[in-house]
């Protein structure tokens, strides 16, 4: 019987050892903006003059791609879980559970979130979820979260920008996940690559800035970091399939010790997400994930 304790202990050991090792947090906080079903096809023709300076202020590339199938749920999932659905099991737009089983699950009982881990480490991190889609709490690890939030008052959208705004002023998030459920509605309701779409882009872009602003007037903008990026793109009124119009997103990352001006050329994927955030605070990852941190725009 000791023998078998001792071989399941070593299993469990191996199977949740590090990946990466930690090293020493980059910034205190981060505010991780996505923007469903933002395909970067729109960015040439996209009248959104701040985000666009971001990329003067930050580090970007156009061409991180999705997970397949390229749509809600799975792409969410490989953002905060560092795999993709081969390994957490979620496959559908709108997957509830794993569809298959995940390859590991932690102490919450969900396969490992960038959540979950700071949460582990940090036990004392704030960390908020802001989502106009309620599918984003069956992906996120509701059970690590300080404060988790569905907006459902219109309009959605400065709906949830204002509800960002006073969690950061009167929380100082320590990681902080917000999430658009544009221009996904507009893309489905009217097309893609449509003035409706452009319409919408241009407004969200006034939303990232008061997300900004709302640091400033917190007291943390110079020790945060900003990720802003997209589950999925899209194509006529829809999306999942394997064309670059609904696999390319954007991923922009700004703040504090982040190179101006550079475009990221390393290959990226939707599930290296959650190591560059677990870089930045300086946590293990876990060895399931098989997402890796993009080095290239920190100083």
């Amino acid at each position: 019987m000791k023998f078998i304790t001792t071989i399941l202990t070593a299993v469990v050991t191996a199977i949740f050892s590090s990946n990466i090792s930690a090293s020493e947090p980059i910034a205190s906080h981060v505010i991780l903006i996505g923007l469903d079903g933002w395909g970067s096809y729109s960015f040439d023709q996209a009248d959104m003059p701040y985000v666009k300076n971001l990329m003067k202020e930050g580090s970007y590339t156009l061409g991180k791609r999705s997970v397949l199938p390229s749509s809600s749920a799975v792409n969410w999932a490989s953002m905060y879980m560092g795999a993709g659905p081969e390994l957490h099991g979620y496959t559908e737009w709108g997957s509830r559970v794993p569809d298959l089983p995940s390859r590991v699950v932690d102490e919450d009982g969900i396969f490992p979130t960038v959540f979950g881990l700071l949460h582990r480490a940090k036990p004392d991190a704030v960390i908020g979820n802001i989502a106009e889609w309620d599918g984003i709490r069956y992906v996120c690890d509701t059970l690590a979260l300080s404060y988790d939030c569905v907006v459902t008052q219109k309009p959605l959208n400065q709906s949830t920008t204002t509800a960002a705004v006073e969690y950061i002023k009167s929380a100082r998030p320590t990681l902080l996940n917000i999430v658009y459920d544009e221009p996904d509605h507009v893309g489905h309701v009217t097309g893609h690559d449509t003035p409706q779409y452009y319409r919408k882009l241009h407004e969200l872009d006034s939303c990232v800035a008061e997300i900004v602003q709302a640091t400033k007037d917190a007291g943390i903008y110079d020790n945060t970091i900003f990720i802003v990026t997209a589950d999925h793109g899209g194509i006529g009124k829809n999306h999942g399939g394997k064309t670059m119009q609904e696999m390319e997103t954007p991923f922009i990352i700004f703040g504090k010790s982040i190179r101006k001006g550079h475009e990221i050329t390393e290959s990226m994927m939707q599930f290296d997400i959650a190591p560059t955030i677990a870089h930045i605070f300086g946590l293990d990852t876990p060895q399931v994930w098989i997402g890796r941190p993009v080095l290239s725009p920190f100083l």
